[in-house]
């Protein structure tokens, strides 16, 4: 039954990858998630049932268009075949839970602005609200021990990184504050807090190797949105483990 349900949540992933794409890219420019239908952005062919299995069209078009040859971005089938494998690895985990159904909506959140911040380095407000009441029923449905430690760490997730915008005049962006409220709603505090300092570790490393890669200055932005996504998720299955690890070095 595990296999059965493993390779539903594989697929259901997968498409839903595939329609974050678009989210994540239009979005952003205020376009219409539903018209005009996908479509190549070079040629504007527009594309057939072929052209849109996710994952599985990449594969066999070799990474281009069948038209123009044009070649489609990696960040395409990175965030289905991705999204696909997270919400696997979330009811290997979680089971059929309440929890499981948090998980899939933080995984989705994260997903989007992944696509949005890499491609223009803005996290919409759109996508932020449209997730915040299903994480708030989740949290109501699925809470913390202690339950308020929700909401205390969507004010310390918030606060802390408006504090960094305040202090280092528009350091950090505004869309990655909001984010950290809802990673807090999620989180818990002290997960909050982690999932802060393994961003920022992550953050520094990305940072690193896009200078060297691309050999650009330093005062090129490079969008954290990333890194915060790899982090939470990262804390929201291992923070515990994680955090005990570290109280036993002591």
């Amino acid at each position: 039954m595990d296999i059965l349900y493993s390779v539903f949540f594989f697929l259901f992933g997968i498409v839903l990858g595939s329609f974050y794409n678009v989210v994540g890219l239009r979005v952003p420019l205020k376009e219409s998630i539903i018209t005009p239908p996908s479509h190549c952005p070079k040629c504007q062919r527009r594309l057939t049932a072929i052209d849109l299995i996710p994952v599985f069209s990449y594969i066999f078009l070799h990474g281009k268009c069948r038209t123009c040859g044009a070649k489609i971005s990696p960040i395409y089938v990175a965030t289905e075949l991705l999204t696909g494998v997270l919400f696997v690895w979330s009811y290997l985990l979680l089971g059929l839970s309440i929890e499981l159904a948090v998980a899939l909506f933080f995984i989705s959140l994260l997903a989007i602005i992944v696509v949005s911040d890499i491609q223009y380095m803005i996290i919409p407000d759109k996508v932020l609200l449209f997730f915040l009441p299903f994480l708030i029923i989740g949290r109501i449905a699925s809470p913390l021990e202690p339950w308020w430690d929700s909401l205390l760490g969507a004010a310390a997730g918030f606060g802390i990184l408006y504090f960094i915008a305040v202090i280092s005049k528009g350091g950090m962006g505004g869309g990655d504050i909001k984010l950290f409220f809802l990673i807090g709603l999620v989180l818990g505090t002290v997960k909050t807090l982690l999932a802060l300092f393994l961003a920022s570790v992550i953050g520094v490393i990305v940072g690193i190797i896009v200078i060297k890669v691309r050999k650009q200055s330093r005062k090129v932005p490079v969008p954290f949105g990333p890194s915060i996504a790899v982090a939470a998720i990262i804390v929201y299955f291992y923070g515990d483990a994680m955090i005990r690890w570290y109280w036993n070095l002591f």
